[in-house]
């Protein structure tokens, strides 16, 4: 029935799917296993891409070449830059997308790629090839019995290994609702030397919106100029979906408490690990006892259903509980319940077991992706899905892993985190955890990385094209404003108008462009009337026009700034390029401390600036570690 395959990718959510078409798109064939094929590229909990710092992955992901970008605007019912009243670097985008055309259009996309095959079945082993030190994947072991041999497998699994759904005190097997949980995997792998843990996650109740009384909540629109993800081609929205906001309050609360009692969470039956930053609701209740209330996101699934999504009440108390604790909510009061909120609890692989390619220290041509890896969040999982698709093509074909650098991507920080890291709990990225995010904005990830992924054979040369055609005309607007004098009766008027200063002489537009009451835009605007026209210098795309002036204003209003992040990087580069083979026995340098002997045994970084970032290395590690490699 099978051909042996150059790479099997179990799982078709985020990180499945991603990884799927970047393997099939460099050239490797590719077969994707499902345990349900109606259920590839599912939006498990909210359907929602990007926000703060996951927006900027969904962007990077696009610039490579992946496809999250291009099937979130495809589907989105709304679109809202977040953040915009901080500086650039902390401007995310986000969307609130249809759900079920979510995965109608990326199930579209993968059946249109060449090269990729679906099954449908369990994955429940792995077949493996040699031993010791060669050991290595050699295909999969379906539910049905089949053996399908491959050259490298990406597992993708969610939160479907050994899955356990709670609802107050009811439990039962189950990667989601509705459907069963997969087993045989985790087993197979601590009997070859991996370790796994528990991890939890929640989703709250979904809801009839024709029960709802909007006129109590607050309305929350989308941008008056929406943007999109995809540097591609996609069409910006044209109509836009609201949101709406309401709260809780203190008999909702004490309600829900009511339920403590039969919580899953409390009474010690759940003892996966849950998200620190989403947490459920009777942990915010428990956790921030002085707060009277707590917001709420009420979130449409979709153009053409009622269906909503209560962004903020994840829960897993019973669900007499849930729906009585609903009805006092503003706004909610007549609700009907399309069905409970639940918690899930799953098995995953601490991420120290990886390389940075993300394929597995013990098992070659192994790689995960995705909350295998103990992350949460479609974004994290999609763009850990494209990385080991791209690595495990590479692999086979013997050639070097691509490894984003921290000061490269925001994938590049993810991944480096969880292996030099690891995590006791759901990773999810935030802004504050790339220490170079002026450099790492979302409006420039084409510019950052789709020359990197065009030189791999990934991005399309049309893709790059348009990267190219933008980069030009960033350079052509930037020297015409540095070239450029304005008149001081010409500018002034405007300038008061902006409430900065006037000019006193003839002055260069871009030390102008430089006040932070002035915007490209503005500016073009008031200087038009003088024949000084830069619409004619501006990008070929009338669509993305608007985007390359926002480029260029942001690139010289920063200057300064990223200019020191760059020198910045230099310096760190320097012990990037110190490599450690994974060989290295630590064990010989006495005068490592012993943590540090332990960690670095552990970990295997692969270079010195890897080795630098890993907890309980100390600063005089390092230099111990560099003169030992030096020598």
């Amino acid at each position: 029935m099978f051909q042996t395959y150059d790479v099997i990718v179990v799982g078709a959510g985020h990180a499945g799917c991603e990884a799927a078409a970047a393997a099939a798109n460099l050239g490797s064939s590719v077969l994707l296993i499902t345990m349900n094929l109606q259920t590839i590229a599912q939006m498990s909990c909210n359907p929602a891409m990007g926000g703060i710092a996951k927006g900027q992955i969904v962007r990077e992901i696009d610039a490579m070449g992946g496809y999250s970008g291009i099937v979130s605007d495809k589907s989105a019912i709304q679109f809202r830059m977040l953040n915009r009243s901080k500086g650039p670097a902390m401007w995310s985008p986000r969307t609130q997308n249809d759900r079920m055309l979510f995965a109608q259009e990326w199930r579209t996309m993968l059946e249109e790629t060449t090269n990729v095959d679906f099954f449908q079945d369990m994955v429940k082993g792995l077949l493996i090839v040699g031993s010791g030190k060669n050991r290595r994947v050699g295909g999969v072991i379906t539910g049905m019995g089949q053996q399908i041999q491959s050259r490298a497998v990406v597992l993708t699994n969610g939160t479907f290994l050994n899955g356990i759904i709670h609802i107050g005190k009811k439990q039962f097997g189950g990667g989601r609702v509705a459907e069963k949980s997969s087993s045989g995997i985790t087993e197979q792998l601590m009997t070859l030397g991996l370790e796994s843990g528990r991890m939890k996650t929640g989703t709250p109740p979904r809801i009839d919106g024709r029960s709802l009384d909007y006129s109590k909540m607050e309305e929350q629109t989308g941008d008056i100029n929406p943007g999109k993800f995809s540097f591609s081609a996609t069409a910006s929205l044209q109509n836009q979906k609201s949101c709406w906001i309401t709260y809780t309050n203190k008999e909702v609360h004490e309600l829900l408490k009511e339920g403590f009692d039969d919580s899953p969470m409390f009474s010690g039956r759940i003892t996966g690990v849950g998200p620190r930053y989403c947490p459920s609701i009777e942990d915010k209740i428990n956790r921030f006892a002085d707060r009277e209330r707590h917001q709420l996101f009420v979130e449409p699934e979709g153009w053409s259903t009622v269906e909503v999504y209560l962004n903020g009440f994840s829960t897993s108390l019973p669900e007499d509980i849930q729906f009585k604790a609903l009805t006092k909510i503003p706004g909610l009061e007549t609700v009907k319940m399309f069905r409970p909120g639940y918690a899930i609890e799953y098995d995953y692989f601490p991420p120290h077991q990886l390389k940075l390619s993300l394929e597995t220290q013990k098992i070659g041509n192994l790689f995960f992706a995705g909350q295998i890896n103990g992350t949460t969040g479609y974004e994290e999982a999609a763009c850990q899905g494209l990385m080991a698709g791209i690595n495990a093509h590479n692999k086979i074909n013997a050639i070097e892993p691509l490894i984003l650098k921290r000061s490269e991507a925001y994938i590049g920080v993810l991944i480096d985190d969880l292996i030099t890291k690891g995590t006791e709990e759901p990773y999810r990225m935030f802004t504050s955890r790339a220490e170079f995010r002026i450099l790492l904005r979302q409006d420039n990830a084409d510019l950052r990385l789709t020359p990197l992924s065009y030189q791999i054979g990934l991005a399309s040369s049309k893709r790059m094209f348009r990267v190219k055609q933008k980069q030009d005309a960033l350079i052509k607007i930037i020297n015409y404003l540095n070239k450029n004098k304005i008149n001081p009766a010409v500018i002034d008027p405007y300038l008061v108008s902006r409430e900065t200063s006037p000019i006193a002489e003839s002055t260069f537009l871009y030390n102008i462009l430089l006040r932070p009451q002035v915007t490209l835009k503005s500016l073009i605007t008031a200087i038009n009337d003088i024949d000084v026209d830069i619409n004619e210098l501006t990008y070929d795309i009338p669509e993305l026009k608007d985007e390359l002036l926002e480029e260029v204003e942001i690139t010289i209003k920063y200057e300064g700034y990223t200019t020191r992040e760059k020198q910045l990087v230099d310096k760190i580069n320097r012990l990037e390029e110190v490599p450690i083979v994974s060989t290295f026995d630590y064990g010989i340098i006495k005068s490592l401390s012993s943590e540090a002997r332990q960690k670095l045994s552990k970990i295997k970084p692969a270079t010195l600036g890897q080795a630098s970032r890993i907890s309980g290395v100390s600063p005089s590690d390092v230099s111990i570690l560099m003169v030992h490699l030096g020598r």
